[in-house]
């Protein structure tokens, strides 16, 4: 579990095309290697990654065949900056909203602006995720917590403050970056509860998991 809170930037220092398909991946970042032991989960870009291992100031990933296919990490190399957070320990302020990294999809930056100190960004509103993007909801976009500023039909609009600018890959994104998509985890729960898919028990304890 994550909060949408960006703790470092890393960079990528390899990445290993594998014959099945997945891919070994190496994230630079010596602020956070020092405190990340195999097996501990990593958000990188937004993708919950579990470390292999840890080599000096890199840590090591292997990413599956379906990760690949459903997020942009597939597309990162050599040298590119990511977005990195930690898992969330018990008792951590969260400030940002429930992140679990299980990314949804990909939305490309439609355009970029300067508003006020920060900017504002249009990313597209894919279709199959556009009935849980709506105005003032959450959303995890390459790891880092937004609220929707603004939707229309085919898009939707985010304002970046200045810190988020300074600490994570939102300084550098421009109109065509395709960004990985997490959608608010509770927007997805309800809308099973509205088709039948969980029963009000079963829905209770969800409710009674996020209240912890």
């Amino acid at each position: 579990m994550f909060s949408g809170l960006i703790e470092h930037r890393g960079t990528v220092a390899r990445k290993e095309a594998l014959p099945d398909g997945g891919a070994t991946l190496y994230v630079a970042c010596a602020e956070i290697a020092k405190d990340v032991a195999p097996k501990d989960s990593v958000c990188v870009n937004g993708v919950c990654l579990t470390a292999t291992a840890v080599e000096t100031d890199q840590i090591r990933f292997d990413v599956v065949p379906e990760t690949l296919g459903r997020s942009a990490l597939g597309r990162l190399q050599k040298g590119e900056p990511v977005n990195l957070e930690l898992a969330l320990r018990v008792g951590d302020r969260i400030g940002g909203h429930f992140v679990y990294g299980h990314v949804d999809g990909t939305a490309r930056v439609v355009e970029r602006r300067d508003e006020g100190q920060g900017a504002r960004l249009a990313v597209e509103r894919p279709a199959p995720l556009a009935r849980f993007i709506c105005n003032k909801g959450f959303i995890a976009l390459d790891g880092v917590s937004f609220t929707i500023a603004s939707v229309a039909a085919h898009r939707f609009e985010i304002a970046v403050i200045p810190e988020t600018l300074r600490r994570t890959t939102f300084g550098d994104r421009a109109a065509g970056d395709l960004l990985n998509v997490e959608v608010d985890p509770l927007a997805r729960y309800a809308e099973a509860v509205l088709n039948g898919h969980v029963s009000e028990a079963e829905a209770a304890e969800l409710d009674w998991a996020y209240e912890i």
